[in-house]
Formats: C-alpha cells, structure tokens, sequence
C-alpha cells in the first residue's frame, strides 16, 4: 500500500469514527457551538452546561472541551465555596488527566502537572512534599516543557522549605537551584534574542508590523516575569548559600565528587558568585576543574587568582585566554561581564571595555549595560570642573540603566530603579536654569569621555 493510499484511508477512518459518534449523540457538536459562544465572551456560567455535556459525552470530539473547559471550571472554582467549590476541584484535576488521555500531542505532560500542582497549591489542598514530588517529576521528565515562571518559583520554594523542615540536603537545594536557574536564563534567552531582532529593526527606523508589535509586547512582559521569578528564587535561596555554608559542603564532598565535572563546575562557579575566592577551597576547586576542563571559565577563575596575588598582567593573559577560548557568543559574553566586575577595582576604564566587548558579543546582555551605568555614576566626582559638569554624568548613567532595561526585560525593575536613582542625582531644572545651559552639551575630559546633551526646560 502507497503512503498516499494508507493516508487517505487513515483521513477516512477518522472520519467515520468521527460520525458515528456524532451520529450517536447529535447534540455534541450544537452545544459544542453553544459553549464557545459563551466563553468566547466570558460568560462561563451559560457555558458551564452545554461544555459540561459534551466533555461527558464527547471528549475527544475537540480539543476546545479542555482549553474552554479548564477557563469553566477555574471560574466556577472561584465563585464557590465548600463542599461545591471542592468538587469544581476535583473535576478540574481529572480533566487535566483526561486532556493527556484525549489529546496527548496538544498537552504536553509538564504543562498538565504544573496546572494541577498550582490548582493544589492555590487552593492549599497539598503539602509541600507533595508539591515538590509532582513538580520533581514533570521538571525530570519534561524540562523542555516545563516553562511557568510560577512553578518554576514553586519547585525550588518547596524544596527549600523541605530543606528547612530537615528532610531534604542542601546539596540537592544547591543542585536544583543551578537546574531552576538555567532553566530560567535559557527562557529568557529566547526571548530576549527575538527581541533583540525587534528592537534592531526599530533602531535602524522601520517601523514594527501590528503582529511584530504584539510579539515585541509578549516578549517583554514575559521577560519581566522571569526576571522577578529569578530575583524571587535569589531572595529564597537567601544565606543557605553563602561562604560559611558552601566551604564546608564542598570539603565534605570534594573526595567523592572531584571526579565530577559538573558538580566541579556548579561548584566553583557559586563560590566565585559568592566572592569566596579567598579560602583555599576555592583553589582546590578551581585546579579540579582546570585539569577535568581546561575550559573558558576555568582561565576566568585563573585570572582571578593571579589578580588577588597581586599578578596583574598574568590575570589579563588568562581573562584574554578565557575569551579565546570560548566560540559561544552568548557564553563569551558572560565571560566577559564576568571579567569586567573583576576588573572594575583596578581600572574603570578596562572595566567599560570589558563590558563594551560583552554586549558586542551579545546586544541582550543587559547586566553590562547595567555595570557601565554604575561604572559613570561612581566616577561623577572625577568627571567634571563644575558641580553641574560632575552631576551631569548621572544623565549618561541614567541612559545606559534604561539601555539595559530594553534589551533585556527581565532586568527592567532593576534597571528603572537605577535609572531613577540616577537622575535624581543629575542637575535639577533649577540648576540648569541658574546655569543657562538647557539645550547645551557637557562634555567629558575624564576616561567617561563622550557627552550629554542637557534637557530643555
């Protein structure tokens, strides 16, 4: 039999199954029709009785029973309460099973485990370990699909509740908080290089079309949430990671695990985060790593010993032998953000380089922006003759803070704040006035350089 013919026949089958079910029940496909009126417009509780029929009736008649069906019940769910607003729960938790036995392809198992996880969760009808083993499971099984900032959020909270509570490592907190992590900076990746294709087109003025527009809008206001997510996760992680934790963790650890490049990685690259590059431990680790993989990061963190010996021009050969080493562009971009805030205590200017070569690496790396904006706020007493020429760099720092908040949503609270602080600081309109310099240029001598043009009054 031809692919064509086998095909064709499959088409058929389908179709017949298709009629002889709605030949069984003929009302299937009229309240079908019914039900999407009414949630098209919201009016869930008219469509709560046809959908309610043809979910028992027909389930797999259309995937619509469960995508309107899931918007029916959470509203019936919200507007009762006992026993009544119970059983809406229950119906909600077996249709999502029922949407994996129905529809397989169209709802993907983490997405069927985080709805009922957060259903749970919201209606504080499971415990925390429970919530974690569910939300384990889909993350283990289907990372790839196992996107929602909120259970995201969820699965490492929990975690370290348990871990509080005495019942869980803190290895394991350690290890899904770099799993939660990387998950939530490759989503965010995404995002950020399609808006940064967006944002291009812009800047070169052309101008967006209404779907690039609307795309541009999803991309944003689903960075951000994965930027307060990550800051949430940050904020829960709390102390459990800091040197007085992590030294002794990895002493403990490092015979058994040496071997193990990952956790040699994951290892060093926390306590670098945590500026524990002081205990001896840090070395031990940071050797392991170099002689398991001679990689980027491990002439990154050479550096940063050869700089805290006081070997300057040694720590430069290595950040430069990190950078060449690495071919990913958006890893070599972190490199070099990495290098530039350790460079920053002894050179501002090597500093805004390092910075500088990291968003030409990767135009979305908002954190550079960021540095470069701290970088000009913090020389604001170096950079002028007059009070009004050194308050002037905060405008130029401002700029840069709200740079980094459009390439990168997720950084946006972030980035305002700073911009905000900044010019707070800048000259005021009384200022400018006093000055008659609205509308002119402030030129910079100092390594800042460049200017600013002042606002008009």
């Amino acid at each position: 039999m031809t692919k064509k013919h086998y095909l064709t026949m499959i088409a058929v089958i389908m179709s017949i199954g298709l009629s002889m079910a709605q030949a069984q029940n003929p009302e299937c496909m009229t309240n079908l029709s019914i039900y999407a009126e009414h949630a098209k417009v919201k009016n869930y509780d008219a469509a709560y009785e046809p959908w309610k029929m043809v979910y028992e009736s027909c389930p797999d008649i259309n995937k619509a029973n469960f995508s309107y069906g899931e918007k029916i019940l959470k509203h019936k769910i919200k507007n009762s309460s006992g026993s009544e607003k119970d059983g809406f729960i229950q119906d909600i938790l077996t249709m999502y099973d029922n949407s994996l036995k129905y529809f397989p392809t169209k709802f993907p198992p983490a997405d069927v485990a985080i709805d009922k996880a957060l259903i749970l969760y919201d209606n504080k009808m499971a415990s925390d370990e429970q919530l974690f083993n569910m939300l384990d499971k889909a993350f283990k099984e289907d990372r790839k699909n196992f996107k929602n900032p909120k259970a995201l959020y969820l699965y490492f909270s929990t975690l370290v509740d348990l871990h509080k509570a005495g019942s869980k490592e803190l290895q394991e907190v350690f290890d899904n908080y770099d799993d939660v992590t990387e998950k939530v900076e490759a989503e965010n990746k995404k995002l950020t290089a399609a808006l940064s294709k967006l944002l291009a087109k812009e800047d070169a003025g052309t101008a967006l079309t209404a779907k690039e527009g609307r795309l541009k809008k999803v991309y944003e206001t689903n960075s951000k949430s994965y930027g307060q997510i990550a800051s949430s996760i940050d904020s829960k992680l709390g102390d459990l990671a800091n040197c007085e934790n992590l030294i002794p963790l990895y002493e403990k650890s490092y015979e058994a695990k040496k071997g193990d490049v990952n956790w040699v990685k994951r290892a060093v690259g926390r306590m670098f985060a945590k500026e524990c590059t002081d205990d001896p431990m840090f070395r031990k680790l940071f050797e392991a790593q170099l002689a398991l993989d001679p990689s980027a990061d491990a002439y990154m963190y050479g550096g940063v010993l050869k700089q805290k010996a006081g070997d300057n021009k040694g720590a430069i050969a290595d950040f430069n032998k990190a950078v060449e080493l690495e071919t990913d562009a958006d890893r070599k971009s972190n490199i070099l953000y990495k290098i530039a805030t350790t460079v920053r205590r002894n050179s501002k200017s090597q500093a805004r380089n390092y910075a500088q070569k990291a968003i030409n690496a990767n135009p979305a790396n908002g954190k550079a922006y960021l540095l470069i904006a701290n970088l000009y706020a913090t020389s604001a007493n170096a950079c002028g003759n007059t009070p009004f020429e050194k308050r002037a760099i905060y405008w130029k720092a401002a700029d840069m803070a709200r740079k980094a908040g459009r390439v990168d949503p997720s950084l946006s609270g972030r980035a305002n704040k700073s911009a905000a602080s900044y010019n707070a600081k800048a000259p005021t309109k009384e200022m400018i006035f006093s000055a008659a310099m609205a509308g002119k240029t402030v030129t910079f001598s100092c390594w800042v350089g460049g200017s600013v043009k002042v606002p008009n009054l």
